[in-house]
């Protein structure tokens, strides 16, 4: 059972590596905080209940790692690599590829001005598309702090996009 586990887990990697980039705007920071996150799930395989997502309770470890990573420190990450989403990404070449480089690079600097919450939150929904239920559930939020962060994130995101056009 449990090598079925660790397999899915592999499986979900690169969707962490997304998620942990969003929440820490590092990937090197994002990378530190994924592999921790999955040290702390093989070691605590045990507390994994069967027939539940294993993606729900893999982000919840890679969210509550962050949370007490950002407390110890006190102190938030900072973008260290402004071409590393570019890394992560997978596009071709040509005038598409560096079309979609320049909405990427928007993108992740109008995200970096969102409050942290707000940016997990964002990363949830309209990246890896969970529902606002999965989300909450993965954040251990109320459905209606989520849909509010959504919203507000949506709404500081837009004009943070135009300014940038």
């Amino acid at each position: 059972m449990y090598e079925d586990i660790k397999v899915e887990m592999v499986a979900l990697v690169p969707r962490l590596r997304r998620f942990a980039y969003a929440i820490t705007r590092s990937q090197d920071e994002g990378e530190d905080l994924v592999q921790a996150a999955c040290v702390k799930a093989l070691d605590r395989l045990d507390q994994y209940k069967p027939g539940t997502r294993l993606d729900s309770w893999m982000f919840r470890i890679v969210q509550t790692t962050w949370i007490d990573r950002v407390r110890s420190r006190g102190r938030r990450g900072e973008l260290d690599d402004p071409d590393a989403l570019d890394r992560i990404s997978d596009h071709g070449v040509g005038a598409r590829a560096a079309e979609d480089r320049l909405t990427l690079e928007r993108v992740r600097a109008a995200m970096a001005e969102l409050p942290e919450d707000q940016r997990a939150v964002l990363a949830l929904v309209a990246i890896e598309g969970y529902s606002y239920k999965a989300a909450a559930e993965v954040l251990e939020t109320p459905l209606g702090t989520v849909m509010s962060r959504l919203a507000r994130a949506r709404s500081k995101l837009l004009p943070l996009l135009k300014e940038s056009e």
